[in-house]
């Protein structure tokens, strides 16, 4: 059972991985939250999976009996919380580039970027050059 659960986590965790790097807002969504689910199933295989055993222990004398660890399981619900928020910002976040850019493609998205594939140039001004000939006043001063 253990292995199957981890195999699972492997797919989830490159079919994550293989969304995210799309240029697509809406598979980047999709990958984030499949990227949820793999960590969650993640820390469930990692918390061990006995099985038929309840986490609650009634008596001294079944202590010695594999039980199921809660810890993992707080944290699986802590994650699904941080994840669905994640997600929810997310898309928000895609949604307002959306309005504001008029497109979902990331390639159409190069605001800061000219599209005749020129840097823009960095301005100099007077305060690189008065910069220098006071630290070289400094220096001459000292001297």
């Amino acid at each position: 059972m253990e292995t199957g659960l981890a195999l699972a986590f492997g797919v989830l965790l490159t079919v994550a991985v293989w969304l995210l790097l799309a240029r697509d807002l809406l598979r980047v969504t999709l990958g984030l939250l499949l990227l949820g689910n793999a960590v969650n199933l993640g820390l469930f295989v990692a918390g061990r999976l006995p099985t038929a055993v309840p986490p609650l222990v009634t008596s001294l004398t079944e202590n010695g009996l594999a039980t199921a660890n809660p810890l993992p399981q707080a944290l699986i619900l802590t994650a699904i919380v941080i994840s669905f928020a994640l997600v929810a910002f997310a898309v928000v976040l895609f949604e307002r580039a959306e309005r504001r850019l008029g497109t979902i493609e990331t390639e159409a998205m190069r605001v800061a970027e000219p599209p005749d594939g020129t840097a823009p140039t960095k301005a100099t001004g007077s305060r690189g050059s008065s910069e220098a000939t006071g630290s070289a006043g400094a220096t001459g001063a000292a001297a």
